[in-house]
């Protein structure tokens, strides 16, 4: 997790952008593509989905969603620099990404598994309320679900715009085993997107043995 304080969403972010571009390019002329299920850092994922009673190839992971929409459309989506900072992250690297606006975070927020009864309005369907069911694993906190089949999708409510200030990326694997260096990678290039943009940017650590973090 990347935390990030007065943010500074409303100002241009040339790395941002120059790596956006390059990504592109790099896709153009055949020297890169994003990782697709094939790749055991996707393979991952599909089969916790799975665990869970989601079938990935309808409700698809993040990264693995945006990646395939990279590879069909040949750009990325422009949303805003905060935004773009993660998905060039995430696609780069294979890894799951995401955000909170903390200042429209109730109490804690918690990884865990439903239990059927909480509400979820996603991102960009703000009259829109699903009900996630029974077992399915959910970023909450106690007023709602944030992102529902783990990673697929967020809320509305916590969604960053230009305007936020003090947000909390969230970088995944389920192989640390194999893929802690590449997290660490993801993170500290993610980390330096955001320093020139925010007054303070801190990385910490989740795992099993380290489940809690003050932000």
């Amino acid at each position: 997790m990347v935390t990030a304080t007065g943010l500074r969403g409303r100002e241009p972010w040339p790395h941002t952008a120059t790596g956006l571009e390059e990504l592109e390019r790099q896709l153009a002329d055949g020297t890169w593509q994003p990782a697709d299920e094939t790749d055991p850092r996707i393979e991952a994922w599909h089969t916790a989905y799975r665990s869970f009673g989601t079938n990935p190839r309808r409700i698809r992971p993040s990264v693995d969603a945006l990646g395939r929409r990279f590879l069909k459309k040949g750009t990325l989506p422009r949303i805003n620099p905060a935004v773009d900072s993660y998905n060039t992250v995430s696609v780069r690297h294979g890894l799951p990404a995401g955000a909170f606006d903390l200042d429209h975070v109730s109490g804690d927020v918690a990884i865990r598994h439903a239990d059927g009864t909480e509400s979820f309005t996603p991102l960009g369907e703000p009259g829109t309320v699903e009900h996630p069911r029974s077992g399915e694993i959910v970023y909450a906190d106690t007023a709602g679900v944030l992102t529902r089949h783990w990673n697929h999708r967020d809320a509305h409510r916590t969604r960053v715009t230009e305007d936020s200030t003090h947000v909390a990326f969230l970088l995944e694997t389920l192989r640390a085993d194999r893929d802690g260096d590449l997290l660490k990678v993801a993170a500290d290039e993610l980390q330096g997107l955001l320093f020139p943009h925010a007054e303070r940017t801190t990385v910490h650590y989740l795992s099993p043995a380290q489940h809690q973090v003050a932000t």
